[in-house]
C-alpha cells in the first residue's frame, strides 16, 4: 500500500529548506526511496508550508527515515523551521488519474 508523509511547518528561510533538501538528495541518490516529493506554499501564508513526501510502503518510508543522512537534514531543517513541524501519515486507499 502506497504511503505518504505530510510535513506541515512554517518558516522565512524556504531556500535554505530547499538547498538543505538538494543536498540530502545528493547524498543519498541510489539508496533513498522518495518516490516523489512535493513543495507546497500556502497562498495566504506565505511562511506556511506543507511537504508532501511519496513512497511505495509505510515500511520504505522507515528505511528512508533510517537513513542518516535523513537525520541530518532533519537536524538541519529544525534549525531553519518556525517552531516544532506537524506530520501526517497517511496509507493511501483510493488513488484516481
Amino acid at each position: 500500500m502506497a504511503f505518504i508523509q505530510i510535513m506541515e511547518f512554517r518558516t522565512s528561510r524556504s531556500a535554505e529548506i530547499q538547498a538543505a533538501a538538494e543536498e540530502w538528495e545528493k547524498a543519498t541518490e541510489g539508496r533513498r526511496t522518495v518516490q516523489r516529493r512535493v513543495l507546497c506554499q500556502d497562498r495566504e501564508d506565505p511562511k506556511h508550508y506543507f511537504n508532501l513526501v511519496f513512497f511505495d510502503s509505510y515500511d520504505a518510508a522507515m528505511k528512508n527515515s533510517a537513513l542518516p543522512e535523513t537525520d541530518a537534514l532533519s537536524t538541519k531543517f529544525m534549525g531553519l523551521a518556525e517552531g516544532a513541524p506537524a506530520f501526517h501519515n497517511l496509507d493511501v486507499v483510493d488513488d484516481r488519474q
